[in-house]
This record gives C-alpha cells, sequence and structure tokens, in this order.
C-alpha cells in the first residue's frame, strides 16, 4: 500500500492507522505548499486535490478519512480497531464522524481556508474566529464524552486517530488550550509507538 499525504495533515491520523495494522506501505508526500495536490499528476489519481490518499496493491486508490480508516481496521480485524459490538461501534462512528466532519470540516477548515467561506478577504477574520468557536465548542464536548475513559469507544479505535491529529492541529499548530481530558487523550496518544513512528517519518 501506498500512503499520499502532506505532513500535519488529517492524512496524520492515517498513517498513525498504518502503524498500528503493522502492513507494509509507503509513503509519498504532496507538496501542499507548492500546490501539487493541483497538479496533473495528482489529478490523475484523486481529482478532490485533497489528502489521504490510499493507493491499495492493485492500483486502486481510496480517499476520505473514514473510508480508509475503516478498511484498514476492517482487512486487519486482529488488531481490533472498530469495537466488536454494535452499540460500541456506533459510538465509534458517532464520535469519529463528529471528529471529523464537525471539528475538522465545520471548525479547523474555516481557520485553515477562510477563503472557502468568504469572498473576500475582509471577511476571513470573522470566517477564521466563528471556526475557533466551533473547534472549541467541539472539542469540549468531546472532553466530555471522555470522562472515565482512556479512548472514545471503549478501547483504542479509529476514531482516536482521528481525535489525534485534530489534538495536534490544536496544541502544536495553532497552539491553542485544549480541555483536560483531550490534552490528556493526546499525550496517551504520543506515547503510542505507531505515533510516534508517524510523527517521525512525517518530520513533526
Amino acid at each position: 500500500m501506498k500512503l499520499h499525504y502532506s505532513p500535519g495533515s488529517c492524512a496524520l491520523g492515517i498513517h498513525v492507522l498504518l502503524e498500528e495494522t503493522g502492513a507494509p506501505f509507503t509513503l509519498t508526500r504532496i507538496d501542499f505548499a507548492a500546490r501539487e495536490q493541483y497538479g496533473e499528476a495528482y489529478r490523475a489519481l484523486n481529482p478532490k486535490s485533497k489528502v489521504p490518499l490510499l493507493q491499495l496493491d492493485d492500483g486502486s486508490v481510496m480517499t476520505e478519512f473514514q473510508a480508509i480508516a475503516t478498511y484498514l481496521a476492517r482487512t486487519h480485524t486482529e488488531k481490533q480497531l472498530i469495537p466488536s459490538s454494535p452499540l460500541a461501534e456506533a459510538r465509534m462512528y458517532e464520535a469519529l464522524d463528529y471528529v471529523v466532519g464537525t471539528v475538522h470540516q465545520d471548525g479547523f477548515r474555516r481557520v485553515f481556508r477562510p477563503n472557502y467561506f468568504s469572498p473576500s478577504e475582509a471577511g476571513y477574520e470573522a470566517v477564521k474566529a466563528r471556526g475557533k468557536e466551533i473547534v472549541t465548542a467541539g472539542l469540549n464536548l468531546i472532553d466530555a464524552t471522555l470522562a472515565g475513559r482512556d479512548w472514545l469507544a471503549g478501547d483504542f479505535s479509529i476514531a482516536d486517530a482521528a481525535l489525534f491529529y485534530v489534538s495536534w492541529w490544536t496544541i502544536v499548530r495553532v497552539k491553542w488550550p485544549a480541555p483536560e481530558r483531550v490534552a490528556a487523550h493526546y499525550e496517551r496518544m504520543r506515547a503510542r509507538p505507531s505515533v510516534v513512528k508517524a510523527l517521525a517519518d512525517e518530520g513533526l
């Protein structure tokens, strides 16, 4: 398998999960600063012009965090990256979709890409401020979910890899304070060998 990524992007969560599976894979860096994601070569693989992109051994490709994470979990069931009970699995996807769909897409996307939400630069600061509000409210909600537990849905799961990349953005990239339990979750993630390896490989 081959993971197409940009350092410190949401692909970091998939990078962590690949390390968790123990499966062989290679990395291909997409240079966002050079707008390589919009180049002809990458768009031939992924017309969405974003990461993560997982290229399978047969040459086919897969996009979207939730889809790739689920594929990796289902093809490496021995790692138990998805809870076994239907209720716990549903709770895991509840958390995963909230992290990716709300904290990332509704919140951080406004912070990092205000031009997607405002037709003029004059509105960028207001867009960013609204993004920070969404991120803060979202992480506070997740913080409450973590009361009395180490992981989002029982044992470590694919949802925790998603929470890690938005926590990394919060704590390292934009340097905002994280709620207490979210910060503790981040530190637990930082101690996992998969995370140590992924961060080192991405130069973070």
